[in-house]
């Protein structure tokens, strides 16, 4: 019954709606992934959709989907959208300013690559650094706003591409797998080999290993971008 009814459930544009009636024409979804990873950024993405925009395919939350849907959904978004932008906040950002912090620039960097815009809906619970009237939180927006639910998928499939990326690096912890969350296979390998460069530090599981274990070179927060 609740896999029925999850399935039921899509996204729409009613909130984008009463904006675009509004004469607010660039609204954005924003929306973030990675918060609870152990290692690699936050990635954030924001999109701004068309007015009375009508997707071809189904739009999910995006943990809903698989890694195939995902990645179709997310060409379907970048060929329609008005604009879609990437922000990303590094592992190192994240120990140094805390995930929630780091979650907000990874945000406002997106926003600022997008250019112009006139409102945003983003994901979750009001934070200050985002506040009214420009911007409108909206919980569980992944399920409930299109736009949102767009920039989700963007992010998600942007950010799992870089773990990929940084799995052939590290290939010890099976990023390409589990993009960097707490699996049992990639907490084995944290206790196997210890720490990469790309671990955060003030996360528990990591922390744990902190002590003797921590033999893989330093490395910058370019590294992110090769």
């Amino acid at each position: 019954m609740r896999a029925a009814t999850a399935e039921a459930v899509q996204p729409n544009t009613e909130l984008e709606t009463a904006l675009w009636h509004r004469g607010m024409q660039r609204v954005v979804g924003l929306d973030e992934v990675g918060r609870g990873c152990l290692a690699g950024p936050v990635v954030a993405a924001a999109c701004v959709l068309p007015p009375g925009f009508v997707p071809s395919l189904p739009m999910r939350d995006s943990k809903q989907l698989s890694r195939a849907q995902r990645e179709l959904l997310a060409s379907v978004i970048l060929e329609h959208a008005v604009a879609v932008a990437v922000g990303a906040a590094s592992h190192r950002e994240v120990d140094r300013l805390n995930v929630r912090r780091a979650t907000v620039l990874a945000m406002q960097r997106a926003l600022r690559r997008l250019g112009d815009w006139d409102h945003a809906l983003y994901d979750g619970l009001p934070m200050p650094e985002l506040p009214p009237p420009r911007f409108t939180a909206v919980v569980n927006g992944d399920e409930r706003c299109l736009s949102i639910a767009c920039a989700a998928i963007v992010a998600k499939v942007t950010r799992d591409r870089l773990m990929a990326r940084l799995a052939s690096r590290f290939p010890a912890y099976g990023w390409e797998r589990n993009a960097g969350y707490g699996t049992a296979e990639h907490l084995t390998a944290l206790e196997t080999h210890g720490l990469s460069p790309f671990h955060r530090r003030t996360f528990a599981p990591v922390r744990l290993c902190l002590v003797g274990n921590d033999h893989w070179e330093t490395c910058s927060d370019q590294d992110l971008d090769r």
